[in-house]
């Protein structure tokens, strides 16, 4: 009686952590499903079959000092199936991880740690079913432990573990990799975040930085991690937990506008040697007002992919490698990247962190990658999100407050304001309540408001969701074009304080507006808007790489320009009268969509619509 009662406890806790996870999958919902949520990995069983085997090589990798590897795998199967399928863990391992315990009565499942990534076995290998023999190449990156291989049957809803490889490592699986630079709280201050397996108790991390060059000065850095306990559910706080080493930010200040300097991250050991990442370069920003070319690449819903093919399903996230290859192409013309929420669609695969900022270092290694806050990196239930949904896969905010630098007064509130050049940038917080008396409604006016328009003429406003204008139909289906009480609550500010362009991503494909107050559009949509200023363009470009949204039916009036593809904006400030938008395709780098704005100091300070001051008859 007792074991019968121990089974069906185990039997629910286990159909628990399996609707949750799937629960969390499907919240993922215009986003696709996180590939790694399919598998059932704590149903796994040992079912060890004789003559199956699984080899990778070579075992050691980075021997010249590479992030990241390819490797090659054979294995064989004597019993083959068209749902086996090799699953890469790390660490390599996997079968000795505790579980944490979800109930007295039961004991924990064998295996409770999502792979970082999956390909089924006949993967390129069309006779596999036949011959039960396949190889295929993947490729690894540092991630601060080991890795091993692992062949299952029994498809991804119920693994049978059938063979199991050697550990393959790098020579230093501990190493300072992917920094990411951003934005300091003032202009002239860069900071450099990286990640490394070094703790404060083993090395002191610094940045050894200087103008090209000339003399290099070091600047230590702060290290931050974050525990399993941090986390608000599953999967992030079962399955999809792991370690996520240690986080390293160095503040490199009193730079010297427009000039280029050179970096290296750094890790003094005890003894006195010291571990080294590469050397990159980076251009200080442009003093706030300055006349001078300055570009900016705005976009939301990357989200990231893997360049061996691996993670696959349903068309996850097919246009990100399009997107991040395409912004590498174009790197030297581009001084600043915005990304303005869902960033990864990790989903609680904690793994999933590591794999982006690896894809996006050839970028963020070189120009400030300023993020936002969206719907799968804070929303869970009755954790404080303004959403109750299960969006972050248990994250709560985490990882993205800690992964990436931003220049907020409380990071996890995850709201800032930032000046580059003529560009003053208001980015909010949709995951968070932006209505009047908020907090946030608070820094979004004080953000509009305090700008000096004749040094820094172009104001943009950057949020998640749709604040404003959209034709997506998932707002359709409610009966609306945006968020509930997005624009009721913030129309008149953007109006009040003229902001030339309101950008949004969580839709994902492309659309822009006429300029449009009210629903109205008070000037009509075009290819260039000249004089005073009349309404607010809105903009979704939140095609990023995340698979693609459907636009409703019926187009309203206010609804100028739409792209159901993957790209980004460019915003291009060529002088403090004319500022460029274009919006291109990441699939070729052509230019889709393009506007101008032709605006004189006096033009900004006009009266127009709902925003004119108080006047006195008085001489």
């Amino acid at each position: 009686m007792e074991s019968r009662r121990r089974a069906m406890a185990a039997a629910a806790v286990h159909a628990l952590v399996a609707l949750s996870v799937v629960t969390a999958a499907a919240a993922a919902g215009r986003g696709g499903e996180q590939p790694l949520s399919r598998i059932g990995i704590h149903r796994t069983t040992f079912a060890i079959q004789p003559g199956a085997s699984i080899d990778a090589s070579p075992p050691l990798l980075g021997l010249e000092g590479q992030d990241r590897e390819w490797v090659t795998l054979t294995y064989n199967n004597p019993k083959p199936s068209k749902d086996d399928w090799i699953g890469v863990f790390s660490p390599a391992n996997f079968s000795d991880s505790t579980c944490p315990s979800e109930s007295q009565w039961v004991e924990p499942p064998l295996l409770c740690t999502a792979p970082i990534k999956f390909q089924f076995a006949n993967k390129k290998n069309l006779d596999y079913e036949k011959t039960g023999k396949g190889s295929m190449r993947l490729q690894l990156i540092n991630q601060r432990e080991d890795f091993s291989f692992a062949l299952f049957s029994g498809g991804l809803s119920n693994p049978k573990l059938i063979a199991h490889s050697k550990r393959v490592t790098f020579v230093n699986p501990k190493a300072p990799v992917y920094p990411r630079l951003a934005q300091g709280k003032s202009w002239n201050e860069m900071t450099v975040t990286w990640t490394s397996g070094y703790g404060t108790n083993e090395a002191t991390p610094f940045v050894k930085w200087g103008l090209q060059g000339q003399i290099q000065s070091l600047s230590p850095a702060g290290t931050l991690t974050f525990s399993r306990s941090t986390m608000c559910g599953p999967p992030a706080r079962t399955v999809g937990w792991r370690d996520p080493g240690f986080i390293h930010t160095s503040f490199l200040k009193d730079l010297w506008p427009n000039f280029k300097y050179t970096y290296r991250i750094g890790h003094r050991l005890f003894d006195g040697s010291i571990i080294w990442g590469h050397e990159y370069n980076f251009q200080a920003p442009p003093y706030p007002g300055e006349d001078s070319l300055q570009r900016v690449v705005i976009f939301g819903d990357m989200g990231k992919a893997e360049a061996d093919g691996s993670n696959e399903f349903n068309d996850f996230e097919p246009g990100s490698l399009n997107t991040t290859y395409q912004l590498i192409k174009d790197l030297k013309n581009i001084d600043m990247v915005i990304h303005i929420g869902d960033i990864c669609y990790a989903n609680g695969y904690l793994s999933q962190w590591d794999q982006f900022t690896a894809q996006v270092e050839p970028i963020a290694s070189s120009v400030p990658y300023m993020v936002g806050s969206g719907n799968h990196e804070r929303d869970w239930p009755r954790s404080g999100s303004f959403y109750g949904n299960l969006d972050s896969g248990g994250e709560c905010g985490v990882p993205a407050q800690n992964m990436f630098y931003v220049p907020a007064e409380n990071r996890e509130q995850f709201w800032y304001s930032m000046d580059y050049g003529m560009f003053r940038f208001c980015i909010a917080n949709t995951e968070l309540d932006w209505r009047p008396g908020t907090e946030q409604y608070k820094f979004i006016e004080h953000c509009f408001s305090s700008v000096d328009r004749q040094k820094q003429p172009w104001l943009i406003f950057l949020a998640h969701r749709v604040l404003g204008y959209s034709s997506a139909s998932f707002y359709a289906d409610e009966g609306t074009t945006e968020e509930p009480m997005g624009r009721e609550s913030l129309q008149l500010l953007w109006q009040k304080y003229r902001v030339d362009i309101a950008m949004y991503g969580h839709v994902h494909g492309y659309e822009r507006t006429c300029p449009v107050y009210e629903n109205v559009c008070v000037a009509k949509g075009g290819s260039q808007y000249s004089g005073a200023f009349t309404a607010t363009t809105h903009v979704v470009v939140g095609g990023g790489g995340a698979s693609l949204a459907e636009y409703a039916g019926v187009r309203a009036r206010w609804s100028h320009a739409q792209d159901l593809d993957y790209g980004y904006a460019k915003l291009t400030a060529l002088n403090h009268t004319a500022l460029l938008f274009e919006y291109v395709r990441s699939r070729d780098g052509a230019v889709h969509d393009t506007f101008t704005v032709s605006r004189d100091y006096r033009d900004i300070l006009a009266c127009g619509v709902d925003n004119c001051p108080t006047t006195t008859l008085a001489s």
